[in-house]
């Protein structure tokens, strides 16, 4: 909803390239905000505190942006993180196997 009215407001089309760009945006930004925190990057006058708030601000502007684009293309994303990364924990593995013998 909060995309849908920024667009709105500025006239933007969501289309897939958007989406795309968009996140890409926001990675952006979040890389700018570590390399801050870390030191690699001037800090522009911030606080620790106010750098640590940048960080946490990019990374919820990125999962935003992921969870828009796998909406957007009717991506499962549970499904999706299911099969390429739980698979390979065997105790995720035996969690499922037990719970399916219920």
């Amino acid at each position: 909803m909060v995309s849908q009215i920024y667009a709105l407001r500025y006239g933007i089309e969501r289309d897939p390239t958007w989406f795309l760009l968009k996140l890409q945006e926001e990675v952006g930004e979040l890389t700018q905000a570590f390399l801050m925190l870390s030191g690699g990057s001037r800090g522009r006058g911030n606080t620790p505190e106010q750098l640590q708030q940048a960080l946490r601000t990019e990374l919820a502007d990125v999962l935003s942006q992921v969870l828009l684009l796998t909406r957007h293309h009717d991506v499962d994303l549970q499904a999706a993180v299911e099969e390429k990364w739980l698979r390979r924990n065997p105790d995720w593995m035996l969690r499922q196997t037990n719970d399916e013998n219920r």
